[in-house]
């Protein structure tokens, strides 16, 4: 299974790619026109044609794994649109959650994945954590 966490690193490619493409063809493409590291866990994620269909790739450490969500009904609703200067579309995992369900991630708000403790509450956990309970 693969966990979306904050931290995951998600590339999102600009064009369309022809879906009978397998594992293989997907990495041979973000090897080739991303020039992306394909070994650190970034998930790839790809549409087809007429935007019916995501498929995702990402590496786990131990072998490949390629997703592949089809829509039953409709289209997608959202994609970012093509800048000049890249090929990709950084994406957070909150974003690629609203996505995989046909939602519009840059009109969903989310709360910051990271929030800071004050003092008081930061001491407060580090000292609950050294006590042991009997």
């Amino acid at each position: 299974m693969i966990q979306l966490l904050p931290q995951l690193k998600i590339l999102l490619a600009y064009q369309p790619v022809d879906f009978r493409k397998g594992i293989d063809g997907l990495i041979g493409l973000c090897r080739e026109q991303f020039d992306a590291e394909l070994y650190d866990g970034t998930l790839f994620v790809f549409r087809n044609r007429r935007g019916t269909a995501l498929k995702i790739l990402t590496f786990d450490g131990v072998g490949w794994w390629l997703v592949i969500r089809r829509f039953s009904q409709g289209r997608l609703q959202w994609w970012p649109k093509a800048q000049a200067d890249t090929l990709t579309h950084p994406l957070e995992a909150q974003q690629l959650q609203v996505l995989l369900y046909n939602g519009l991630p840059e009109q969903a708000s989310f709360v910051s994945p990271w929030r800071a403790l004050r003092p008081d509450q930061a001491a407060r956990a580090t000292s609950s954590s050294t006590t042991s309970p009997l």
